[in-house]
């Protein structure tokens, strides 16, 4: 009688586990689908997808880092970073946790910040929820494997990148108009 009320006991947990499943899989896949439309807004693909700058978006390595650079003054090019759960390259080793502070708090795991070009002020007023739902869906991506190179300081040159500068207004007013002379080489 034992054995057989443990039989019935077992079936009857696995039939439930089963019931409440597909339960917990559409809230994952709400979570997901609602983290995918939160980086589409935010124009997470603008910096974090090759291409995207240069009119021309590499779907195949969708957020797996740029191909270009932003040039800040007296801090150097920062170059979009692979957002994929690649585990080298990418931010695959990172804790959902960890991602969901770095994004919030401009703060990495390993303590250092993020780029300053990286809005996480804006990000910072996001929900709990908003923001592990943008986790857990850079999470579910397929991984892609893309070293980019970089951040490089102020004095070091820079290679394989396109550059774009960030200029403060008295440093762009300065610039000869379109069409103008080019500014002599130094």
């Amino acid at each position: 009688m034992n054995r057989h009320f443990s039989a019935a006991a077992l079936a009857a947990t696995a039939l439930a586990a089963a019931a409440f499943s597909p339960i917990r899989a559409g809230a994952a896949d709400a979570q997901i689908e609602r983290g995918k439309y939160l980086v589409t807004l935010g124009g997470c693909s603008d910096c974090h997808t090759p291409g995207s700058f240069l009119g021309k978006p590499d779907t195949k390595q969708f957020l797996g880092g740029s191909d270009v650079g932003f040039a800040i003054p007296n801090l150097g090019v920062f170059v979009g970073r692979n957002l994929t759960p690649d585990k080298e390259t990418g931010l695959g080793s990172w804790t959902r946790a960890q991602i969901v502070a770095a994004i919030t708090t401009g703060k990495r795991p390993d303590g250092r910040e993020l780029a300053p070009i990286m809005p996480w002020m804006g990000f910072a007023k996001l929900t709990k929820a908003d923001a592990t739902a943008i986790a857990a869906y850079l999470q579910s991506l397929p991984p892609v494997k893309h070293a980019v190179p970089g951040p490089f300081g102020p004095s070091e040159k820079v290679v394989s990148v396109f550059v774009m500068n960030v200029l403060p207004a008295e440093a762009y007013n300065a610039l000869p108009p379109p069409g103008g002379p080019p500014p002599a080489a130094k």
